[in-house]
């Protein structure tokens, strides 16, 4: 690919072009550059964060990309998931970061979006992949066959996570779910945490950062088959401030109180979950552990790795292109490089993942991310003295997506 790229100013000037959509940026974009176009570094949108826009040439066209670059050596500045306040929901991105307070942000993970295979199951919008907030778990990654989004490269996994570490380093990792139900009859692993798909025979947590979407799903499909039935053997047990109080033959919906924990199983998870009546104690642990690094983090999502130590992954697809969202990791963890490709009809060919790879290495990265595309993909950032960020792309769909995380940039004074 062609590394010439023409760089837009980002400033007042192209700001006031950019009002036509309202609350859309980038109108200009269909168009020709704007009459202040210069190559340059970007505008700074806060200490440590810049943003900027060039068009890249492409196997199937040119296409436009707009690009956040974040020095977390900025003692202001960190990263953190932006998410609705339950893994089983969605807003737009722009909702999210105004309501969290970001400078900027791009869309997260891929989600369970739609349930054509399963009809009558209601599609739960949760992620695929594992997530951390604020230092917390929020959930863990379904098993790879229950994947939506593209094929993963070979050698990745649903595990495969972009993070944050409470060492201020960003990396790449994979965060397993390590966990277990304590009852009077032993020990059962648990397989699954917050999660719209649970491996066959495991029994499933649900906690109230789950929301209140229906817990059917969870028990459809099978671990290398997201289009198979859903299981005919589920058990479903509730367990509140560690006592169980009541069961049920079928998962169930609704707002799941603090203090409780709803036991999904099945299969050989829900043969054992019958075993459990009503008043017997139960405890319930979990955590996500850093199978790479070893390190805490402070957040972390899923999606899937295109570029590791400079090099791009064997077996990318060259073929297919798409819009979509990427991360990079330069400066040994300490600068990001959240791209985002705009969405208007005349460049909407975007990029191959394969392209997305090389891109992000010519942009500086060592080591890259892919998150979530299409409708999907959006990029926001504050103007310079606004209180509230703008959409800089054209989101596929013509509107922004509501999605259930993203990445959210923070700068305090």
């Amino acid at each position: 690919m062609t590394r010439r790229r023409k760089r837009y100013a980002t400033g007042r000037a192209v700001g006031t072009v950019l009002t036509a959509f309202g609350v859309l940026a980038g109108a200009a974009l269909t168009g020709a550059a704007p009459a202040a176009a210069v190559r340059g570094t970007g505008t700074e949108i806060a200490p440590g964060v810049t943003y900027e826009q060039f068009d890249l040439p492409a196997v199937k066209g040119m296409t436009h990309a707009h690009l956040l670059t974040v020095d977390l050596r900025d003692k202001h500045v960190h990263l953190d998931l932006l998410h609705p306040g339950a893994v089983a929901a969605r807003a737009p991105v722009s909702q999210l970061a105004d309501t969290a307070g970001a400078v900027a942000a791009v869309n997260g993970d891929f989600f369970n979006i739609n349930e054509t295979q399963h009809p009558g199951v209601e599609a739960t919008g949760a992620t695929v992949g594992p997530a951390i907030a604020h230092g917390r778990v929020l959930k863990g990654a379904v098993p790879d066959g229950q994947r939506f989004g593209p094929a993963l490269p070979p050698g990745t996994t649903t595990e495969d996570v972009l993070g944050v570490g409470t060492d201020r380093r960003a990396r790449l990792d994979r965060l397993r779910l390590e966990g277990a139900v304590g009852t009077p009859v032993g020990r059962l692993p648990l397989g699954g945490l917050n999660q719209y798909a649970l491996p066959v025979d495991s029994v499933g947590a649900f906690t109230a950062r789950w929301g209140s979407a229906s817990r059917v799903r969870a028990t459809c499909g099978t671990d290398t088959d997201r289009a198979a039935p859903c299981s005919a053997d589920t058990y479903e047990v509730t367990v509140r401030h560690g006592r169980v109080v009541s069961a049920s033959d079928k998962p169930g919906s609704g707002p799941i109180a603090a203090g409780t924990t709803v036991l999904v199983g099945r299969e050989a998870g829900a043969q054992r979950l019958r075993k459990l009546s009503t008043g017997k104690r139960v405890s319930v642990r979990y955590r996500l552990v850093a199978s790479t690094s070893g390190v805490r983090y402070r957040f972390a999502l899923g999606g899937y790795p295109v570029l590791r130590g400079g090099q791009p992954l064997s077996g990318l697809d060259r073929v297919t292109s798409a819009v979509r969202t990427a991360v990079g990791i330069a400066g040994g963890g300490r600068r990001l490089l959240l791209l985002a490709l705009d969405g208007a009809p005349d460049y909407r060919s975007g990029l191959t993942i394969a392209e997305v790879a090389d891109e992000m290495r010519a942009l500086g990265s060592v080591d890259a991310f892919s998150l979530d595309g299409g409708g999907s993909t959006e990029l926001v950032a504050r103007e310079p003295g606004a209180t509230a960020v703008s959409v800089r792309n054209h989101p596929s769909g013509g509107a922004e997506r509501p999605v259930p995380n993203g990445i959210g940039v923070f700068s305090a004074p």
